[in-house]
């Protein structure tokens, strides 16, 4: 577009789309005067406090000028990143992190359908062990221990293993995963269960190998208990094949056997879990080509604005905190590359994938797990809908549009 075309633009989503893809061409091919000239138009019609349309176009904005900014496109941009980067991901007490996942369908749609699984699937095993790889650091366990203790007959034993990330993403917790612990184990109390606590610190750069390596030799010595893996937004920050790609001139070596996706789940198979619960957004980060990546992110994350419209006021500080982590997302997606871009969300089709490759095979959630997450959806505003796909899978939706899925698998 020519400096004249761009005044044109209207605010509505596919144009602001459009400029950004022109925006995030012209960045990459060093075009500073037309970077620059599309930065103006949108910094004017996508403000920080717009619709949820300006909204999403403001965090994709403040992304494309942090990716300038790094990659020395022009001296101008630097300045301008530096006076957007007021951009701070807060840090959440325990209450308000639990009041916070508790506000939309986002995590609880996960939560229910999970926890549904994992109680049918554990029943009559006196010691159970679930290893919780969770972006919510253990939110989803309360209403798992609440449910072992009134739906089981006799108490069992809870391991419960988590991994101690060397990573920050959001959503950040203000106090350690020790403390976190012992309020678990006290809650667990509480409902005459015991529990037993452990954090591995392990990464999800390596696919949490040291994770596994525990878990091998604790599994040789407790073969007798029921293993759990429950996976909650977590695996997508595992480095999968295109991260290997852009590091080999060669796309033969990125096979898709070497990827530390692949690794871990390959190790998971030979723990002989009871069940492994899979639950991710469905959407696909991973293309090394920028606008690819733009137009996907784009079209994916326009619905936790829109959503947030319905739970939270305008103005509020839940609502800052909620949209600052969108934001990390969104830079995450845009302005970094290689190891420093985590955020690498695989569709539902290519987890099946993976987890048939892994030699695991997907069971179907029952009537009850289901009718359990219609009720969960009951409380929330009315466009968030629940769909089965291929029998097994269960995906939430907005207005129709797919955001999570919840996937169940035992090793074949």
């Amino acid at each position: 577009p020519t400096s004249k075309d761009l005044g044109s633009f209207g605010g509505d989503a596919n144009c602001m789309e459009q400029l950004l893809v022109h925006c995030a061409n012209a960045i990459d091919s060093n075009d500073a005067t037309l970077a620059q000239q599309i930065l103006w138009v949108l910094n004017n019609i996508a403000p920080p406090d717009g619709d949820s349309n300006q909204r999403l176009t403001c965090g994709f904005l403040r992304a494309l000028i942090a990716r300038a900014a790094r990659s020395g496109t022009c001296k101008m941009l630097t300045a301008m990143a530096n006076a957007h980067t007021n951009n701070h991901t807060h840090k959440f007490s325990i209450i308000d992190l639990a009041s916070f996942v508790d506000l939309t369908p986002w995590h609880r749609f996960g939560f229910t359908a999970a926890n549904a699984a994992i109680l049918e699937a554990v029943e009559g095993h006196s010691v159970i062990h679930i290893v919780d790889l969770s972006l919510t650091h253990c939110m989803q366990m309360p209403t798992l221990i609440d449910a072992i203790a009134s739906r089981l007959e006799v108490p069992p034993l809870v391991k419960l293993t988590v991994a101690g990330a060397t990573e920050d993403v959001p959503p950040m917790l203000d106090l350690s995963y020790e403390e976190l612990g012992t309020k678990l184990v006290g809650f667990a109390r509480s409902r005459n269960i015991t529990m037993e606590f452990r954090v591995i610190p392990s990464s999800f750069s390596d696919g949490f190998s040291s994770l596994i390596e525990q878990l091998r030799s604790q599994h040789l010595v407790h073969g007798y208990e029921a293993l759990v893996i429950n996976c909650h937004m977590m695996l997508h920050y595992i480095p999968e094949e295109t991260l290997l790609s852009s590091f080999t001139t060669f796309e033969t070596s990125s096979s898709s056997s070497s990827s530390f996706r692949t690794m871990f789940l390959k190790a998971l198979w030979s723990l002989d879990p009871t069940i492994v619960v899979l639950v991710d957004e469905d959407a696909d980060f991973t293309s090394n080509n920028l606008v690819s990546r733009l137009r996907s992110a784009f079209n994916y994350l326009w619905i936790p604005y829109d959503t947030v419209d319905t739970f939270l006021p305008r103005g509020s500080k839940h609502r800052q905190w909620y949209e600052a982590d969108l934001c990390w997302k969104i830079e995450n997606v845009i302005a970094h590359e290689g190891l420093q871009r985590v955020e690498r969300l695989e569709p539902k089709c290519r987890w099946v994938q993976r987890m048939r490759n892994a030699n695991f095979r997907g069971i179907t959630f029952s009537e009850d797990a289901v009718s359990e997450v219609k009720s969960m959806l009951d409380e929330h505003a009315a466009g968030w809908g629940l769909k089965r796909e291929e029998e097994d899978h269960l995906v939430l939706t907005w207005k129709g549009h797919n955001v999570v899925f919840a996937t169940a698998w035992v090793p074949t």
